[in-house]
C-alpha cells in the first residue's frame, strides 16, 4: 500500500525531546516501512526516517529561533501532500483540521488522526460543518464531545515493543515526565512527594505559554530536599528514568487525549498512578498497571503501596495492548475500509 504520513512541523519526527504527536507518526511510519508498506513521510527537514522524506521546513519549529510564523510552513505542507495525491493509495493526516477545506475539493482516500483536546467551544461549530471528513480518535474518552462527527474507530497509541527495557526491580523515587502545566498536576506530584517522604524526580519541558505559570506557582515548591527539577530528557533518557523509578506519577487535571508516558511506564514495568481523567480508566488496569485515585490522599497510599503491583504483569499488558505493532495493523484496516468504500463509490 502506498501511504502518506502528514506530520505536525513542531517537533521532528521523532522529536529529540518533547513532542508526543511527532513520537507516535514515527513509530507507525517505521512500523508500516517494516511490514512492506511504500511510505511518505512529510515533516520537518530534520526528521529521520526509513520511510520517503519529504521536507517541509529545515528543521522543527520550536527549535528554529527564526521561525515568527508556523502555520505558513503547515499550509505549505498542505499544498505539497495534494500537489503528490496521485502518488498514495492513503493520505494519513495528524495535524488537526486545517486541510479539511483541500480534502473536500481533491478526489483522495484519506484520514486524520485528532490528537488533541475536543472539548474546546470553538471546535463544535467546525466539526459540525466538516462532519464529512472521516476521523480516528486515540481513545473513546476523547471522542465524547464530538459524538456525532465521522469516526472511523478508535486507535490506542503503541511503541515499538523494543523501545524500552523492563525493569524488575522497583526505584526509589517516584516519577513526574510530560511538560509543566496546571492541566499535568506537577503541583499534585510535589505535593505526594512531600507526604510520603519519597522522592521525586521531575522531567519536564516548559513552553513559552507555561513559563509564567513555572516561575510563580512550581519553582518555589522546588525549594524541597526530595524534589528534583531535571528538565526535559532525551528519548535515550527515558529508560532509565522511567524504569528505575518506584511509579510514575500521573496526576492530570484535564481530560487527557491518551497520555503516552503511561504506557512508557508500562513498558519499563513501571506501575503509574493517576486520576481518572480523559482516557485514564481505558488505558490503566487498577491494581495491574498501578493505580487510579481520586485525591492526594488515595495517591500517597498508593505510592506507598507501588511496591506491592507485579512489575512482569505491567510489561505484559504493554505487549498485549500497547505495541506500535498492534497499532498499525489498526490503522490498516482503517485505511483498508476506506479504500474499498471509495471504490465502490467509484464503481470500481
Amino acid at each position: 500500500m502506498r501511504i502518506a504520513q502528514v506530520a505536525p512541523l513542531f517537533e521532528s519526527t521523532p522529536p529529540r525531546y518533547y513532542g508526543g504527536t511527532e513520537r507516535i507518526v514515527s513509530y507507525l511510519t517505521e512500523e508500516l516501512v517494516g511490514q512492506g508498506h511504500e511510505v511518505t513521510l512529510f515533516a520537518s527537514g530534520d526528521s529521520v526516517s526509513r520511510a520517503r522524506l519529504i521536507p517541509i521546513c529545515r528543521q522543527s519549529l520550536r527549535l528554529d529561533s527564526n521561525c515568527m510564523d508556523q502555520m505558513a510552513h503547515h499550509m505549505l505542507m498542505v499544498e505539497q501532500v495534494f500537489q503528490r495525491i496521485h502518488e498514495f493509495d492513503v493520505i494519513h493526516f495528524h495535524i488537526d483540521y486545517i486541510h479539511f477545506l483541500l480534502c473536500r475539493r481533491y478526489k483522495a482516500v484519506q484520514v486524520s488522526t485528532l490528537h488533541g483536546r475536543l472539548d474546546i467551544p470553538d471546535l463544535f461549530p467546525l466539526y459540525r460543518e466538516y462532519r464529512d471528513m472521516p476521523v480516528v480518535s486515540i481513545s473513546n474518552a476523547q471522542r465524547l464531545p464530538l459524538p456525532r462527527v465521522n469516526w472511523q474507530g478508535t486507535v490506542h497509541h503503541g511503541l515499538p515493543e523494543n523501545l524500552y527495557r523492563f525493569h524488575g526491580e522497583p526505584g526509589s523515587y517516584l516519577a513526574f515526565l510530560g511538560r509543566i502545566s496546571p492541566e499535568k498536576g506537577v503541583d499534585r506530584a510535589i505535593e505526594i512527594a512531600r507526604r510520603t517522604g519519597i522522592p521525586l524526580r521531575i522531567a519536564a519541558k516548559i513552553s513559552h505559554q507555561d513559563r509564567e505559570y513555572f516561575e510563580k506557582i512550581i519553582k518555589p515548591m522546588l525549594d524541597n530536599p526530595l524534589v528534583e527539577f531535571i528538565g526535559e530528557i532525551s528519548e535515550s533518557e527515558k529508560n532509565e528514568f522511567l524504569g528505575k523509578a518506584r511509579a510514575l506519577l500521573f496526576p492530570i487535571n484535564w481530560p487527557e487525549p491518551f497520555g503516552i508516558v503511561m504506557i512508557e511506564a508500562m513498558a519499563c514495568g513501571t506501575p503509574v498512578i493517576a486520576w481518572p481523567m480523559g482516557s485514564v480508566p481505558e488505558v490503566m488496569e487498577h491494581g495491574h498497571t498501578g493505580y487510579v485515585v481520586s485525591s492526594i490522599e488515595e495517591a500517597a497510599a498508593a505510592a506507598e503501596r507501588a511496591g506491592d503491583i507485579n512489575r512482569r504483569r505491567c510489561r505484559e499488558i504493554f505487549e498485549q495492548r500497547f505495541t506500535a505493532g498492534r497499532m498499525a495493523r489498526e490503522y490498516l484496516r482503517v485505511y483498508e475500509r476506506l479504500i474499498g468504500t471509495a471504490q465502490r463509490f467509484d464503481g470500481g
